[in-house]
């Protein structure tokens, strides 16, 4: 594979400010709140009385025409991915976000993690070059370019495009590992892509790897892959006929996303046909240590959640790639879901059950398990997640056998001629629910219950949510 020419050249970046949305409420027949207001794109709500809409920041700007993908916070601001570049978001009033700097670079997903100084984007479409003012380019050709693109945000109000690194089949997604100990300094991204074919010079079959980029976080510059390891050395799932007419069970040709447990050393693996566990005591060496498939009801696994003691793991099936209406009677509550499995202590795993929102959306809106992560609470397994159209789920698998939703909040389906919509990734990061709209911005939510009334007290300094923190839950 070429070794990308870096171009190091200062994003183009815009100030914009955003503020909440003032709305009226009145409490439905079924306890659901209607809330109708003027604002842009906002239309028609539905929410459980718990759950309250405090903000949003309608899409504007450079960035106003892309695609809103994933989320990373530190201290009081919140990293937007959009597929043409990112934002950055204060979010100290909660009820009045305001947009600090808007970044364009175009390159899909601009899944994002950031470390200190240091922002991560991953870019998964073929670019004509590695810059902020590439465009799309067959991956056919030798030269195109995928893979992470660093950024230096020292200066929150101009971040510095400082390095880039190619990495095989680019990078759908990236989970940031810490070094820790004699590795301490460094940023291990654990790169995640697929779908390779035999035209593609630096997308060749098999791909049953990741890439790690090694991150020396005092020099940056000199970021590079050290290690693609194989963690399918059979091959991993052959693929076959699907779950329902609507999609095939995928094939395994790398992983689509992984989340990591530092301080146990673990990660979890959501890889197209496989489910997988890894130790990464050495997080230069990742080692498969369990690996589940689920042929009956999974048609691709899409990502993976740790509870708060790693004694579960939540694994993602994205029924239809996030494209297709899979919350529905046709469909029914175990495909398109989420499988709840049991965690040993020697990494071994065991199916519990499935979960998935109960509230059936329309023939057009696209939905499906998606992004989300644990609300830190004692003795209870709590999950906030995104839908896409189904809109934000807050749910309990404190009962692993008997998942329950809890709260939730959704808009009305996008006009069909809009296409895909709804909420990619909703996190919980110091007693706010955030999220990120494909096609209605950045969304600030409270959850007011008492099941999670004191996870309102553990604050982290910087979260991304592949990254699992240790949680100091209360």
């Amino acid at each position: 594979m070429r070794r990308p020419t870096l171009a190091i050249a200062a994003a183009a970046a815009v100030a914009l400010s955003g503020a909440g949305i003032g709305t009226a409420t009145a409490k439905g027949p079924d306890d659901r709140v209607g809330v109708s207001g003027t604002d842009l794109l906002t239309d028609e709500i539905g929410r459980s009385a718990n759950v309250k809409h405090l903000a949003n920041i309608a899409p504007s700007g450079v960035l106003a025409e892309g695609v809103g993908t994933d989320l990373a916070f530190q201290d009081d601001k919140a990293f937007v991915g959009n597929y043409d570049g990112f934002s950055i978001i204060d979010v100290r009033n909660p009820r009045k976000p305001k947009t600090i700097v808007q970044v364009k670079c175009p390159g899909s997903q601009n899944d994002i993690t950031v470390s200190g100084d240091l922002l991560y984007l991953s870019t998964d479409s073929s670019r004509s070059d590695d810059s902020c003012e590439s465009t799309s380019q067959s991956a056919t050709i030798k030269d195109s370019w995928e893979g992470i693109k660093i950024f230096d945000i020292s200066d929150l109000e101009n971040p510095k495009y400082v390095k880039s690194v190619e990495t095989a089949c680019g990078s759908h997604t990236h989970t940031l590992v810490p070094g820790k100990g004699k590795t301490k300094g460094n940023d291990y991204l654990y790169v995640s892509s697929y779908s390779p074919r035999d035209e593609y010079p630096d997308c060749q079959t098999p791909h049953d790897l990741i890439s790690i980029v090694k991150v020396d976080k005092a020099e940056p510059t000199k970021s590079e892959v050290i290690a693609t390891p194989n963690l399918f050395p059979d091959g991993g799932n052959p693929g076959g006929p699907g779950p329902t007419p609507i999609a095939g069970r995928s094939a395994t040709t790398g992983c689509h996303d992984i989340t990591a447990l530092p301080h146990k050393n673990l990660a979890a693996g959501a890889c197209m046909g496989d489910g997988i566990i890894m130790d990464i005591s050495s997080p230069e060496k990742p080692r498969v240590i369990e690996r589940v498939q689920d042929n009956e009801n999974f048609a691709f696994w899409h990502s993976a959640t740790f509870n708060a003691d790693a004694t579960k793991v939540v694994f993602t099936d994205e029924l239809g790639g996030g494209g297709a209406p899979t919350c529905n009677t046709d469909i029914g509550p175990n495909r398109g879901a989420n499988a709840i499995y049991s965690l040993s202590k020697l990494g071994k795993l065991t199916f519990k059950s499935y979960y998935k929102i109960p509230r059936h959306q329309g023939e057009t809106d696209n939905c499906v398990a998606h992004n989300g992560s644990i609300i830190p609470v004692a003795g209870r397994d709590i999950m906030v997640q995104s839908w896409y159209q189904g809109g934000v789920s807050v749910w309990d698998f404190t009962n692993s056998k008997k998942p329950k939703e809890l709260g939730y909040f959704e808009r009305g389906p996008l006009p069909v001629s809009e296409g895909t919509g709804g909420t990619w990734s909703t996190y919980y990061y110091n007693g706010h629910l955030f999220s990120s709209d494909i096609a209605r911005g950045f969304d600030v939510l409270k959850f007011n219950d008492k099941a999670t009334k004191k996870a309102d007290k553990v604050i982290m300094d910087e979260f991304n949510a592949q990254s699992q923190p240790k949680y100091k839950v209360r």
